[in-house]
């Protein structure tokens, strides 16, 4: 195998296959990458068995072949050269990979293309298509939501469905660690099948997330009942689902909370962001005091510190008392965009919707806690 690519577009391929590598070692060649030279293309592949990453990028092939390389290395030797250079990649016998670019010359150790997975990403499942711009913004407002604790394993993802709405094609995102709730929907511009929910893990929603950033195109996305794949121009992104079944979202949305505050988004994010200089992880409640056309917000930790400020809003429901995680609050907060925003409360012990009055797609719930 012998092939010629510029540094800067095969150092942008390796950045995006570095974060589907396994990193725990489990099999040598998982923590390889796949490098394939054939009609002036190079394809590089990575995997950790649950999710992959194909793409496809131009090169001058010289001689055709493929073998595997550690991909840490390969990316820390391939980052520290020239951007504006261009690369010569050898190898002759699937045991050693020389690396020559101006005057440097590197020599590294390989495993056999027949050591490496084979990654299956045929289109046999539910099909649809969507702009990569609509995605990211779904992922976008909902990924903060996605559970961390493993013993729920079925919160930790986000989940997918498409469904049919007034003769339309929705497509719905949900993020849940069961303390709060991020739903955002969009229209489809083409109808499809509606598409049973799927819960995508994290690690997919996170590699994906940084795919959809970089590319503004319409992508294809396949889904079977265990996988789900993404095509892009040059890139196919697989991964296996999580197998469970997600909550019921739809239950949880309060249905009777109809005590209205609508505040300046700014002025809420920093007084919580203020008063929660004084939370800490111990104590970290924020009081919410509700009064006509006030907002009182107050804490107090646990060595007996306290904070408190008063904000203007638009108020005239009942006198509550409510708290609420402070992390919480400003995650919700810093995920709206509009300065507008609407909290709907029910009374001090049930949960709240937080929405903007411009995008009714994009629903927030979030739990209680004691004070």
């Amino acid at each position: 195998m012998k092939f010629i690519v510029s540094k800067k577009n095969i150092f942008k391929s390796l950045s995006h296959l570095q974060g589907v590598v396994d990193k725990k070692n489990s099999l040598p060649i998982l923590s390889n990458i796949l490098l394939e030279a054939t009609d002036n293309k190079l394809v590089l592949s990575s995997t950790d068995m649950d999710i992959s990453i194909i793409e496809s990028i131009d090169c001058e092939v010289l001689e055709e072949g493929a073998t595997t390389i550690n991909s840490q290395i390969f990316y820390d030797v391939i980052r520290k050269l020239s951007d504006e250079s261009n690369v010569e990649i050898i190898s002759n016998d699937s045991k050693r990979l020389t690396i020559r670019s101006n005057k440097s010359k590197f020599s590294l150790s390989c495993l056999p293309k027949e050591d490496f997975p084979i990654i299956e990403n045929k289109r046999n499942g539910n099909k649809l298509t969507i702009n990569s711009g609509t995605l990211f913004r779904l992922i976008d407002k909902t990924k903060f939501a996605i559970s961390n604790e493993e013993t729920r394993y079925f919160l930790n993802g986000l989940y997918f469905n498409v469904k049919n709405s007034n003769g339309n094609n929705l497509i719905t995102l949900v993020g849940t660690d069961g303390h709060r709730l991020a739903t955002n929907s969009s229209l489809l511009d083409s109808k499809f099948e509606e598409i049973p929910g799927v819960i995508i893990p994290r690690k997919t929603i996170n590699e994906l997330y940084k795919l959809l950033s970089e590319n503004d195109q319409i992508i294809e996305i396949d889904i079977t009942q265990n996988k789900i794949n993404f095509y892009f121009k040059s890139i196919i992104l697989s991964s296996k689902l999580i197998d469970g079944n997600f909550p019921d979202y739809q239950r949880v949305i309060p249905k009777e909370n109809n005590n209205l505050l609508e505040i300046n988004r700014s002025d809420l994010l920093n007084a919580v962001d203020r008063v929660g200089t004084v939370a800490n992880e111990k104590s970290p409640v924020i009081k919410l005091k509700l009064l006509e056309n006030i907002i009182n917000l107050s804490t107090i930790n646990n060595d007996n510190s306290t904070a408190t400020e008063d904000i203007k809003c638009s108020y005239n429901g009942d006198d509550i008392e409510i708290g609420f995680n402070s992390r919480y609050i400003m995650d919700i907060i810093n995920n709206l965009e509009n300065e507008n925003i609407l909290i709907k409360f029910k009374d001090s012990s049930s949960p709240i919707i937080v929405v903007e009055n411009t995008n009714p797609d994009l629903i927030y719930v979030l739990m209680p806690m004691r004070v």
